[in-house]
């Protein structure tokens, strides 16, 4: 994917997390941020080892 796409997707999600403070319900997106960045960087490591 194209980095505008990642930057989008990560406010989204931020977003998401400060509107849904004040409902207790923040920890569904923060989960959702840290699932896509763990994705992220297995996709990066991957392509990383295949280029060594």
């Amino acid at each position: 994917m194209k980095k505008p796409v990642h930057i989008l997707i990560i406010m989204i999600l931020l977003l998401l997390t400060f509107f849904l403070y004040n409902k207790q319900l923040a920890s569904v997106p923060l989960l959702l941020i840290s699932f896509y960045l763990f994705t992220i960087v297995g996709c990066k490591i991957s392509l990383f080892k295949k280029n060594k």
